[in-house]
């Protein structure tokens, strides 16, 4: 079945219509809660709500959680599946995460028949849970259309079409509303926040440029009234979801930085999962993030092997990010406040390069965190792996981070895998 697209513009003309958006339950190896929302779908949900429509949400994820771990997060509910045929040769089990299946159908049927369904999309291998929503609200609702946007249906448009939703959405809208419709939660836990859409850089593995191909700083008083209405609504920890947060600093962050200590003092908690520019990161940079309670800290250094660095913008040197740990060190974070990403699988990268980058963060008193690579379609690096492995063009499931390098594209084994996880965590 071909999709039909629909511009955004047709979106938000909508009025009077009663709506329903839905965030998909997970299917992976793993899953975690790193203080996940659907931004762009509530940014959405409010700006159509403003517009006269009547939304819902159903978050699968936020209403499959059970238990609240450490600043907010929660524990999300999970049951072993059965693996796609794809995975069948990989020895690990596969789960879906999220609020079970037939609890969603009574959450729909309580709502009623909407006119037409929102559904999201995250990661291009997350499929699975977006065709269990669209088969179950055929089922519930027939004839009612289901729209599906978010980053799978950006990045492979044409593999949508094996889903059978209605409409997919593909092209950009720069939010207008103040802030995300978090109020459709009964309750949150955490908040969430972004200063700017897109990133500067133009890093060969990354997607940011594809889904924003311009970088958008937003106004300081846009970002502290989405922390103060989601504080309003019980959050003490935020996390900020840019991939460029330390950006024009002193013109930008620090203002913001300021304006959130003398108004929240050390009443709320903020989290920068998604990684800081480490070159930014100088003495008085490493103590306003103190001063602004910023607790949990992501570095993105990556490698120390220069050509794995040149296809990441060069973004930091050897000599910064050890300048950058020393400083945070000096203002009272600890080597596990300096969690630092290390990238491991990608594409010619050897096992040494990321050992030896591994005892780099060790040596200058950093925590190593391995990400593992995952092919982004319409990046460079993609563009390297599908003449690897031309499967890669028309099956997204073997994008999937968790088994890429160990099963999928074999650049190590599964033993090798292990070995540089243990020694991250010093267990070798």
């Amino acid at each position: 079945m071909q999709n039909v697209k629909k511009s955004i513009n047709e979106i938000l003309s909508l009025t009077g219509q009663k709506i329903i958006g839905i965030n998909p339950p997970v299917y992976d190896f793993s899953f975690a809660d790193l203080w996940s929302k659907p931004m762009g779908l509530l940014y959405l949900l409010e700006k159509l709500k403003r517009n006269g429509n009547e939304v819902f949400l159903l978050d699968s994820i936020h209403e499959g959680s059970s238990q609240i771990k450490t600043y907010g997060r929660a524990r999300i509910d999970s049951v072993e599946i059965n693996k796609p045929p794809v995975y069948q040769g990989i020895k690990r089990r596969y789960h879906r995460f999220g609020l079970g299946t037939e609890e969603i159908r009574k959450k729909l049927l309580a709502i009623g028949k909407p006119d037409v369904v929102f559904l999201t999309s995250l990661m291009t291998y997350w499929y699975g849970g977006v065709k269990e929503i669209i088969d179950l609200t055929r089922e519930i609702f027939d004839d009612t259309p289901i729209i599906l946007g978010g980053i799978y249906a950006k990045l492979c448009p044409k593999h949508t079409e094996t889903l059978a939703a209605d409409y997919i959405v593909t092209d950009n809208w720069l939010p207008d509303v103040p802030y995300p419709a978090m109020n459709l939660y009964e309750n949150i836990t955490y908040g969430v926040t972004m200063t700017s859409f897109g990133c500067p850089l133009s890093c060969e593995y990354c997607a940011s440029n594809i889904l924003w191909p311009t970088f958008y700083k937003r106004n300081i008083a846009e970002v502290l009234g989405e922390i103060e209405m989601q504080n309003n609504l019980g959050a003490t920890d935020f996390a900020f979801y840019d991939d460029a947060l330390l950006l024009n600093k002193e013109a930008y962050s620090y203002p913001l930085f300021e304006k959130i200590s003398a108004f929240y003092k050390s009443s709320i908690r903020l989290h920068t999962p998604n990684g800081l520019h480490v070159r930014e990161i100088d003495a008085k940079c490493a103590e306003m993030l103190k001063s602004t309670n910023f607790v949990t800290l992501r570095l993105s250094l990556e490698s120390i092997d220069t050509e794995i660095a040149r296809t990441g913008s060069d973004k930091v040197k050897w000599n910064e990010y050890e300048s950058a740990v020393k400083n945070l060190l000096n203002v009272g974070y600890s080597t596990n406040d300096c969690e630092t990403y290390i990238l491991l699988g990608l594409p010619g990268q050897s096992l040494k390069s990321v050992k030896d980058t591994i005892r780099f963060v060790r040596d200058c008193g950093g925590k190593p965190k391995l990400a593992e690579f995952s092919p982004i379609p319409g990046t460079v690096t993609f563009a390297h792996a599908v003449k690897e492995i031309p499967a890669l063009a028309t099956e997204p499931l073997l994008h999937n981070n968790s088994v890429y390098s160990s099963w999928i594209s074999k650049n190590m084994e599964p033993e090798e895998l292990q070995e540089l996880k243990d020694l991250a965590s010093r267990k070798a």
